[in-house]
């Protein structure tokens, strides 16, 4: 095999293995939580936004 075509065929499987790995984690939080749609910090911080404080208003 040609040290080129080996660079690329690395390269892709690198690639391949390491968003593989990704949803392969990403699965098991959503899985862990309960409800892949929404994340944790959306649950807990999801409500309306605060007003400005005054004197911030621009």
């Amino acid at each position: 095999m040609d040290n080129e075509i080996l660079i690329i065929v690395l390269a892709v499987a690198t690639l391949v293995i390491v968003v593989g790995f990704a949803l392969w984690q990403r699965s098991r939080v959503a899985a862990a939580k309960g409800d892949p749609r929404r994340s944790s910090f959306t649950e807990q911080h999801g409500g309306p936004a605060r007003p400005n404080r005054p004197g911030t208003e621009h």
